[in-house]
């Protein structure tokens, strides 16, 4: 006979049998409609076989009448399982509580992030997110739908063209595109462009006002390059005047230039010392006999124990001494004078500003004493020579 479906379900006891008459004991359970299956006769007079926990009591007056004797070898499915849980209280209620704080725990939100963001401040979306009722350790059951969630933030942050809000577990994270707005420009009062120097106009490129000077025009430092007076008469008015205006400036360098270069370079030997801090004094701990180089570079940050925000008299200092060699090496004029004027032409670039340029360049001497050559460099250098000269009183 096959188990029944839900023996499992039920329960069921698995006996063995010995003793009396075992056929004439089966044959009647049968009959009378006892679920009995697995069935098997292990020896003359024994057997063992499977029987529903319903039909159990109803085995005694078979065996009374078959002499047979019964011995219960397992208790199997959901009752007897539930018996023997329901010995163990506090593995229950361990278990119940241990669900019921799993629930709790994944019922609260426990990060908000905040992606996207570049003028708006993190704090202001995080702000604006709280009065939504987004916040660490919310209930996810209180909080509204997000698309109900995405539209209030869009009203209370009016610098944000688009908000999106999602929710992945116990993380919400809020993506945010912020509105393109043009610059501000300054408000700038009318205003004159002049020389700040010396120079031979080279190149004028006016946006607003009216250049009164033209190309290879010799100008002096304060003359008016780009006017901000417009027309004549009742139809004059007054503009910021606004450009570039280009021009050759003079320079003469003096340049000085070593005819013995020392580079200093790691041996890649290295030894590390130890100190104790305290208040203005360093007390050595560690690295004696060590770094005791010809030639060295020391390098150490000593770190001072802080107390909710005050900084102790006290710390450690951890040094790096690192051997380095020097070499020496001769140049020749040759060699020393394109040093110098490349030192010199990234000096006058840099003091000239963007958009410079070396027009012209003469050596007007050269001269060895010392151990140094000193030269003597006139220089054409083409940049923008335009200041600001603001009208305070228009006519």
């Amino acid at each position: 006979m096959r188990a029944p479906i839900l023996a499992n379900l039920r329960g069921y006891v698995v006996l063995s049998l010995r003793g009396g008459k075992v056929e004439e004991f089966l044959n009647e359970a049968v009959q009378q409609g006892l679920r009995l299956w697995d069935v098997r006769l292990t020896a003359p007079g024994q057997g063992k076989l499977k029987l529903d926990l319903a039909d159990f009591f109803r085995l005694r007056p078979i065996l009374k009448r078959t002499g047979c004797r019964i011995h219960v070898e397992r208790r199997c499915g959901l009752p007897f399982t539930l018996k023997r849980v329901m010995r163990r209280k506090l593995f229950l209620l361990g278990a119940a509580g241990f669900l019921v704080g799993l629930f709790l725990l994944t019922s609260l939100v426990w990060r908000v992030d905040v992606t996207g963001n570049e003028k708006l401040s993190k704090q202001t979306v995080l702000a604006a997110a709280r009065e939504e009722g987004i916040f660490k350790y919310q209930w996810t059951f209180r909080l509204k739908g997000l698309d109900e969630l995405s539209r209030g933030l869009l009203g209370r942050l009016p610098d944000a063209a688009w908000i999106g809000v999602d929710r992945k577990g116990t993380t919400i994270r809020i993506h945010v595109v912020e509105t393109t707005r043009p610059e501000d420009k300054p408000l700038v009062s009318p205003r004159h462009l002049v020389a700040k120097k010396n120079a031979l106009v080279t190149k004028i490129f006016a946006e607003k006002g009216k250049p009164v000077v033209a190309p290879n025009t010799y100008v002096r430092k304060g003359q008016v390059l780009v006017s901000g007076e417009l027309g004549a008469g009742e139809h004059r008015k007054w503009v910021p005047a606004t450009g570039k205006v280009f021009g050759l400036v003079w320079y003469v360098s003096a340049i000085e230039v070593p005819m013995e270069q020392i580079h200093r370079t790691y041996t890649g030997e290295a030894a590390e010392k130890s100190y104790l801090i305290i208040g203005n004094r360093a007390l050595q701990i560690t690295g004696y006999g060590k770094g005791n180089y010809e030639h060295s570079v020391t390098a150490g940050i000593p770190r001072m124990l802080s107390f909710r925000g005050f900084t102790l008299p006290f710390g450690w200092l951890k040094d790096t001494v690192r051997e380095s060699e020097e070499k020496v090496n001769s140049l020749s004029a040759a060699e020393a004078e394109a040093v110098g004027l490349k030192r010199a032409r990234d000096d006058l670039l840099l003091q000239a500003g963007s958009g410079a340029r070396i027009a012209g360049e003469k050596v007007l001497s050269r001269e060895v004493k010392d151990g140094k050559l000193r030269l003597k460099v006139h220089y054409e250098v083409e940049e923008e020579i335009t200041s600001q000269l603001a009208l305070v009183e228009a006519p």
